[in-house]
C-alpha cells in the first residue's frame, strides 16, 4: 500500500503518511511533556490553584485535543475517502467486473463478455474499472493494495470498488477479513494489460 499503482491507491497512501505524520508529532508532544513531568520543580500550589491547574488538563487534554485531531484527520480523510467512490463518468461506462468470495478463492465473472475465472483477475490499464464484490458463505474482504483500499465482501449484499493501475503490471489481491482456516492462502493474482492486450485477451477467452 505503500507503493501505490493507481489512483485511489494514492489516496491511501496519502492518507496514511498524513496519519503517520500526525500521530507521529503527538507521540511526540506526549513524551515531551512527560520528560517535563518528571523533571521540573513543581512550585507549590494551593487547593483552588491545583483544581484550576488540573481543570485547564482535563478541558485542553480531554476534549480540546480530540475535537481537533479528529476534526483534522475527517477533513484530511473525507476527500481521500471520496476519490474511491465509484461515481458516474462524464462520457464514459467504467468496464464491469464481478467477484464472489469463496472458502477459500475467488470466482471472477466479465457479464459482457461471458468469461468466468478463479484466482485471477484480468482489467485494462489507464481506465476505471468497477469491481462489484460479495460473498457466498462468510465475509470476506476484497483487497489490491497497490491499486486501491479494501472493500467487504458480505453475503446477500453487493458493494462497488473502482480499480485503476497506472500501467501493465502484475499486482497481488488478498482477502484482508478473517474467513476461516484457509484465510491466509485466499491469495488472488491480478494482471493489468494496456488496452489492446486487454481487447486480444478478451477476444481469446470469449472462444475458450
Amino acid at each position: 500500500m505503500l507503493n501505490p499503482a493507481g489512483p485511489s491507491a494514492h489516496a491511501v497512501a496519502r492518507l496514511w503518511w498524513g496519519m503517520f505524520g500526525f500521530s507521529a508529532l503527538v507521540l511526540l508532544a506526549v513524551v515531551a511533556l512527560w520528560l517535563y513531568a518528571m523533571w521540573r520543580k513543581p512550585k507549590p500550589l494551593t487547593d483552588i490553584e491545583a483544581r484550576r491547574f488540573s481543570q485547564r488538563w482535563i478541558v485542553g487534554g480531554g476534549l480540546v485535543l480530540p475535537i481537533v485531531s479528529i476534526t483534522v484527520l475527517l477533513i484530511f480523510g473525507i476527500p481521500m475517502g471520496y476519490r474511491m467512490l465509484p461515481l458516474p463518468l462524464t462520457g464514459q461506462t467504467p468496464l464491469r467486473i464481478d467477484v464472489t468470495g469463496h472458502q477459500w478463492w475467488w470466482e471472477i465473472r466479465y457479464p459482457d463478455a461471458g468469461i468466468v475465472l478463479k484466482n485471477e483477475l484480468h482489467l485494462p490499464a489507464g481506465v476505471p474499472v468497477d469491481i462489484h464484490v460479495t460473498s457466498s458463505d462468510v465475509i470476506h474482504s476484497f483487497w489490491v493494495p497497490r491499486l486501491a483500499g479494501k472493500l467487504d465482501m458480505i453475503p446477500g449484499r453487493t458493494n462497488i470498488l473502482r480499480l485503476q493501475a497506472d500501467a501493465p503490471g502484475h499486482f497481488r489481491g488478498q482477502c484482508a477479513e478473517f474467513c476461516g482456516t484457509g484465510h491466509a492462502h485466499m491469495v488472488l493474482a491480478v494482471e493489468a494489460h494496456t488496452q489492446k492486450d486487454f481487447e486480444a485477451w478478451l477476444e481469446a477467452h470469449q472462444h475458450e
